[in-house]
C-alpha cells in the first residue's frame, strides 16, 4: 500500500517536472529569495531522485542490493534530465538546452543518493513505521 502511495507521487513529479520544464516560465521568486537556475535545477533534481529512491526503498524487502538498485536509478534520472534538455530544444522556441542545467541535474541527483546512503538506518526506521501504519 504505502509504495503504491509512494509510486503515484513520483509519477507525479516525474510529470510535473517534465511539465515545468517544457513550458514557457517567467522569474521566479520565494519571497525575498531569488534562487538561481542551477539551484532551481538541483532543488528539482533532487526532489525527483528522492521520490523514486523512496518508492525503490519502501518497495523492495531486505535484503535487496539497494546500492546497486540506486544507481541504476541515479543513471535513469540524469538521463531523463538530458532527455528533457534535448526536448527544450527540439520542442520549445523559449527553451535552450543547456550543458550546465545538466550538470545542476546531476549534483541534485548525488545529493539525494548521498542523503539516502547517510540516513540510510533512519530510513530503514521509517521504512518499518510505515509498514507498521499501513
Amino acid at each position: 500500500m504505502a509504495a503504491r502511495i509512494i509510486l503515484i507521487i513520483a509519477i507525479g513529479y516525474t510529470l510535473l517536472i517534465t511539465t515545468l520544464s517544457l513550458v514557457q516560465l517567467g522569474k521566479i521568486s520565494v519571497g525575498s529569495f531569488n534562487p538561481t537556475d542551477k539551484m532551481m535545477h538541483a532543488g528539482a533534481y533532487f526532489g525527483l531522485a528522492f521520490c523514486w529512491f523512496f518508492y525503490l526503498f519502501i518497495k523492495k524487502q531486505e535484503p535487496y542490493n539497494f546500492r546497486k538498485g540506486f544507481v541504476k536509478v541515479s543513471v535513469l534520472v540524469v538521463i531523463f534530465g538530458i532527455l528533457i534538455e534535448v526536448l527544450q530544444g527540439a520542442l520549445t522556441t523559449y527553451r535552450e538546452p543547456d550543458w550546465a542545467d545538466i550538470v545542476a541535474n546531476t549534483i541534485g541527483v548525488m545529493i539525494a543518493l548521498g542523503f539516502f546512503i547517510l540516513f540510510r538506518n533512519f530510513l530503514n526506521h521509517v521504512k518499518r513505521q510505515i509498514s507498521s501504519f499501513l
